[in-house]
């Protein structure tokens, strides 16, 4: 399956050009570890990493 990845966050190194996520896989985590996020605000993507 080829799954595009939209990212807006320019310093994070799997950004690039046309805001496409390059990172093998993604890893998103509920408000504060837990499992369940009542709306977007609350979710986190773990797979960032500062370029």
């Amino acid at each position: 399956m080829n799954l595009e990845v939209k990212c807006n966050v320019k310093n994070c190194k799997y950004w690039a050009k046309g805001d496409q996520c390059i990172a093998d896989s993604i890893y998103v985590v509920g408000p504060n570890g837990r499992e369940v996020a009542n709306n977007v605000e609350e979710t986190a993507c773990k797979t960032f990493e500062e370029r």
